[in-house]
């Protein structure tokens, strides 16, 4: 597989709360990207001890005899394990109290991708004709619009579209979501922070991701999320067979 991540701080944030780790692991791929939220560096330590605390699950129980059902139990377990860690730390210094992260991880083998995901950062796949998101947003406009007070083409223009409901490490436990879909050759699976995300329709990275290898995708993506203002901070994983 072909793996690529970027991440940059944009140009109005003074410091990145973004982290992405993307590893090889018997010959499958673990890609993780959090986006943290809290005041001073909590935002950053939340991010940290989320991604270290899921490679540290993940690759420390995984074997390759698991199956679909070892693996669900395992993401699923790594992302709770992360909650635990970040909630924990928050309650021992009260600067950090209420700090959180955002959480998309993604596991792939060879036939199959398994995802795991908590607030708005997302998990797309390249098909044909455009780009799909597989992962749903646990924000205030999409539960509006998952309760069918408002359309969805309400959701970008929402005052509190980008207001999280979940997030990991703010309440003591949570329920991540879980998808797993089957993948075909020459697939492309991008993970991004709503840096990317909210700035660029899905339009403008197909078309990106489709004309570029995975590298030189990464980096015209962020120089896209910067050209429309770079308001936020960008991170991105892509991998490709």
């Amino acid at each position: 597989m072909k793996i690529s991540s970027a991440t940059d701080i944009g140009l109005a944030r003074s410091e990145n709360q973004d982290i992405v780790r993307v590893d090889e692991l018997f010959d499958n791929v673990l890609a993780v990207i959090c986006d943290g939220m809290g005041g001073e560096r909590s935002g950053e330590k939340a991010s940290k001890i989320a991604i270290d605390a899921i490679f540290d699950k993940f690759v420390g129980e995984y074997q390759p005899t698991f199956d679909v059902t070892n693996i669900k139990t395992l993401l699923i377990s790594a992302v709770n394990e992360a909650n635990s860690q970040v909630y924990n730390s928050s309650r021992k210094d009260c600067k950090d109290f209420g700090m959180g992260t955002t959480c998309v991880a993604a596991f792939i083998t060879k036939d199959r991708i398994h995802i795991s995901n908590v607030g708005d950062s997302r998990a797309y796949i390249l098909e044909g004709d455009g780009l799909k998101q597989i992962t749903k947003d646990h924000t205030f406009a999409r539960m509006l619009f998952e309760r069918g007070d408002i359309i969805e083409e309400e959701i970008k223009s929402h005052p509190n579209r980008n207001m999280l409901t979940k997030a990991v490490g703010v309440e003591k436990s949570i329920t991540p979501d879980y998808f797993e879909i089957n993948h075909e050759e020459g697939f492309k699976l991008m993970l991004c922070s709503d840096g990317l995300s909210g700035y660029c329709s899905s339009e403008e990275m197909f078309e990106i991701l489709n004309d570029n290898d995975v590298e030189v995708a990464a980096r015209e993506l962020i120089k896209l999320a910067i050209s429309k203002g770079g308001r936020d901070n960008i991170t991105l994983a892509i991998i490709a067979d």
